[in-house]
């Protein structure tokens, strides 16, 4: 008997017991299913991040508030320095000599209504001020309109960006150019709308956003105690260490702060967040072949049940073969081949499920894209055939030890 015989009389054997198999391939499927589909789920996400990341690009770096590591206080982050004022910003803007481009943003409510005639939106609208640098450096695109002009970001004229959903709330499929908004008791002229940004980065909230002019902004602001925001960007990558020294030792001098002394500020590359992001991953990705090991030694361990009971029923006709010919090596790798075979059925439906299911993870967390894992697919089919050959080499041992005689015996 050669080896396809043995797949052959495998299949055969998969089919009388359609029942057990089912059961058994489908406690690997969910197996493999977990392991794959954590795994495309954290890939697919990763990867989508990547791509906001290298939209912002890897040659800028962000100057703000500094704020204690870990500290929360009542969900919010604890500040360990003096918020960046509006002329420390526009100072450092002054001195910072460079090839690139610096903007600057300022948080002014988190939860806005916007209101147009008798249309309005849920209070949980974000508004920010921003200069006509903003949507370039934190990679934001128009689905239709224009930017801030640089005269209207120093006049502070009412004029505003809506993100895509407040434009389809309180305009539907009415064209929102020119028309007019109303929010924290002021008038705005919409000029453009911010391209869909789905759940990317922070869930949907992108397509919440209203941005103002930054001087606008500056009048709507409650309090004077409160941080600008500062990002650069620079245009030569191999210039960005210099730029980060430089920009440092200017806002020291601008906050005065002490020879010495800690940074007032934060001052931290774009990358860093991504570099944050990629340590999660690694736990997330752990976290599923834990869960993935679990679910298939479950599996294996019914699995050897299952072929042990095969044995069992089947000890006359492994008397037969043997007395036809079959070696023992022949007839444990019968058994081995039908255990390898059931993990593989089991296997392929778990792999499909996972791909499906670890998309539709990471499209319900922000990603837009499907991705087809081939490396998990392939280290799935691999752990089933590792599983097969665990599960089955016992009862392959059993059966091909099994004396001919006292197997024809066998009732």
């Amino acid at each position: 008997m050669n080896f396809l015989e043995n797949i052959k009389v495998a299949l055969g054997a998969v089919r009388e017991n359609m029942l057990r198999t089912v059961l058994t391939a489908l406690i690997i499927a969910i197996g493999i299913m977990a392991l794959v589909g954590i795994l495309t789920a954290v890939d697919g996400i990763q990867a989508s991040i990547n791509d906001s990341f290298s939209d912002l690009g890897a040659n800028s770096f962000n100057i703000g508030q500094k704020f204690a590591k870990g500290g929360r206080n009542r969900g919010m982050r604890e500040s360990i320095s003096t918020p960046i004022t509006y002329y420390q910003a526009q100072e450092l803007k002054k001195k910072l000599s460079f090839s690139g481009v610096m903007g600057i943003s300022v948080g002014v409510s988190f939860n806005t209504e916007v209101k147009h005639g008798s249309q309005t939106t849920n209070p949980n609208s974000q508004v920010t001020g921003v200069d006509e640098n903003y949507l370039g450096l934190n990679g934001l695109e128009l689905k239709t309109g224009r930017n801030f002009i640089a005269s209207e970001v120093e006049n502070g004229i009412p004029v505003a960006i809506i993100g895509n959903e407040i434009a389809e709330k309180l305009f539907g499929k009415t064209n929102p150019l020119n028309r007019f908004v109303n929010f924290l008791g002021k008038r705005y002229q919409v000029i453009g709308v911010l391209s869909s940004q789905g759940g990317n980065m922070g869930g949907n909230a992108g397509d919440r956003t209203v941005l103002v002019t930054l001087e606008n902004a500056r009048t709507l602001l409650k309090s004077e105690s409160i941080n600008f925001d500062i990002k650069v960007k620079v245009s030569n990558p191999a210039e960005i260490d210099q730029v980060m020294s430089e920009a440092r030792g200017l806002m020291r001098k601008i906050r005065h702060d002490l020879p010495g002394k800690e940074d007032s500020f934060e001052i931290s590359k774009s990358e860093t967040l991504a570099e944050r992001l990629d340590e999660i991953s690694k736990y997330l990705k752990i976290g599923g072949f834990v869960i993935g090991f679990i679910t298939l030694l479950g599996a294996s361990v019914g699995l050897m049940n299952i072929m042990l009971v095969s044995v069992t029923e089947r000890t006359r006709e492994i008397g037969i073969r043997k007395a036809l010919g079959a070696t023992p090596r022949r007839i444990q790798e019968q058994f081995l081949v039908e255990a390898i075979v059931i993990c593989q059925l089991g296997g392929i439906a778990g792999i499909i499920l996972g791909i499906l299911a670890g998309n539709g993870v990471a499209y319900l967390l922000g990603s837009q894209k499907f991705f087809i894992p081939w490396l998990w697919m392939l280290l799935g089919v691999v752990i089933c055939v590792i599983v097969g050959v665990i599960s089955g080499f016992y009862p392959s041992y059993r059966a091909s030890r099994l004396d001919p005689i006292e197997a024809l015996r066998f009732e």
